[in-house]
């Protein structure tokens, strides 16, 4: 593709110095990654400044550059106002704006949103239509796994996707939307056909500083320039207020408050939950969902939500809800033929560490025992809060590492410790994870159940900038054989 139809494709945001007949054959915004004929992206980053490896990206043949501001060099440069904003506009148009081909379902919220888009996947699938999906545990075209780092991939990744699934007849694509990638703005140009905000609570801290910040970034994805129209959780009083204020269609879904989309007659149960889905008083549907705890009904009523707001029938609707048996890493009751159960689950904020406690508690016939930590170089203030809640909710907790990344692990700990000790609860401080996991197996006992939460679908552990291999599915089979 020639520089000048690049810019002509930005050039609302974009002014073209030098050589328009350049021939850009990438994208690339790492200039480690640089090969002959690169468009590199000048990223001012929250550490460095991209801008400051522009020679060497130029050294390592790229063609041009993109910059907020011009710089003293012989090669061509696209001057932007936001190098961000702009890769995400330019990466669609390198790759022929696949996004147009298909259409887009997006949700957002601090939790919920793996599964949601699970359950979204498999109701479109009973309606007939190709699904992909792109989330936290990776992407999907069909049954057809993808890996991808992050939960929303950055903008040439994410656009290299898409193109994937366009190509592979790919109808809708249902996919997680972080907070991260709205305020980074890796989805500018993106059009969704509906949206759904599942829930705030506290997560992200160390990167949005507070609630308000935090929310105003997920609210960018009901734009009207990036959605067009909207469901969200009307028993959750902040998203409430907020979706109130959008101009685009909203119908809000309960359970405790009047909603246009709601269940009762609900009963949740050690292997899933029964209850009646009702809809604008036009039909109601009775379900059987295969997934336990009532943040699951929630789940339900947000992929509901969507799948009618799209235009999806009511038995597609509850034949796609009961199609799902499991989620990778959400409430995974693992296969491990002993006379205790272990449960994994990807819990790593203090409500959602709430959550499933209060779960596994209402089906448990003897102990809960929780094994978790807390991520280094992340939100700090949310270790005591898990810690207390922990020490409140089960019978014996194992405190561990999560990923400490670059922090001192036993810093973590004796933080999470804060929390835990004023509640009288019972626990035990194991930083290796491994020998964490052994030891609650070591203590079970009839009928108790084990709680890994915080890694979920995650197969490694992060450590001092290494991830080393660790899957706890593959560690419990492991510990299982030696014990």
């Amino acid at each position: 593709m020639k520089l000048e139809d690049i810019a002509n494709a930005v050039k609302d945001v974009a002014q073209l110095y030098g050589n328009g007949r350049a021939e850009i054959t990438e994208l690339c915004a790492d200039s480690r990654k640089v090969k002959p004929g690169a468009l590199f992206f000048c990223i001012p980053g929250l550490r460095v400044d991209g801008h400051a490896f522009a020679e060497a990206a130029r050294e390592a043949g790229a063609a041009a550059l993109v910059v907020e501001h011009r710089l003293d060099t012989d090669i061509p440069q696209l001057i932007v106002r936001d190098v961000r904003e702009a890769l995400s506009l330019v990466a669609a148009c390198f790759y022929g704006y696949p996004a147009r081909e298909m259409k887009l379902i997006g949700i957002t919220g601090t939790k919920g949103k793996t599964t949601t888009s699970y359950l979204v996947k498999s109701i479109l699938e009973r309606a007939g239509y190709k699904t992909g999906l792109i989330g936290t545990v990776g992407s999907m075209i069909g049954e057809t796994q993808i890996p991808t780092a992050l939960t929303t991939p950055d903008p040439i990744d994410f656009q290299s996707l898409l193109r994937q699934m366009a190509d592979a007849g790919v109808d809708y694509v249902v996919m997680e939307v972080s907070a991260h990638s709205l305020a980074l703005r890796k989805l500018a140009g993106v059009y969704f056909e509906a949206a759904a905000f599942t829930n705030l609570t506290q997560d992200h801290f160390d990167f949005f500083g507070n609630f308000d910040n935090y929310l105003a970034a997920k609210m960018k994805l009901f734009e009207p320039d990036q959605c067009a129209r909207a469901v969200y959780n009307a028993d959750d009083e902040r998203v409430a207020g907020a979706m109130r204020q959008v101009k685009i269609p909203a119908e809000g879904y309960a359970i405790r408050v009047p909603a246009q989309i709601y269940a009762k007659d609900i009963d949740v149960n050690e292997r899933g939950c029964v209850f009646q889905l009702n809809f604008h008083k036009r039909y109601r549907l009775d379900v059987t969902l295969h997934l336990s705890g009532i943040f699951n009904v929630y789940n339900s009523l947000t992929a509901a939500a969507l799948c009618d707001a799209v235009g999806v029938g009511a038995e597609a609707i509850r034949e796609g809800l009961e199609g799902v048996k499991s989620v990778p890493g959400r409430i995974e009751l693992l296969d491990t033929d002993t006379s205790y159960r272990v449960i994994l689950d990807y819990a790593h904020s203090p409500d959602a560490l709430e959550n499933i406690l209060k779960t596994i508690r209402q089906t448990a016939r003897a102990r809960v025992i929780a094994l978790f930590g807390c991520g280094g170089d992340r939100d700090r203030e949310k270790r005591p809060i898990m810690g207390e809640i922990g020490g409140r909710m089960a019978d014996f907790c194992v405190l561990t590492s999560d990923n400490p990344r670059s922090e001192d692990p036993f810093a973590i700990l004796r933080e999470i410790e804060t929390g835990i000790r004023p509640t009288g609860g019972a626990y035990a401080v194991i930083e290796n994870r491994r020998e964490a996991i052994r030891y609650a197996m070591n203590m079970a006992e009839p009928g108790d159940v084990i709680v890994l939460a915080g890694k979920g679908h995650e197969t490694y552990q992060e450590i001092k900038g290494v991830k080393y291999p660790f899957d706890e599915k593959v560690v419990v089979r492991e510990l299982l054989e030696e014990l």
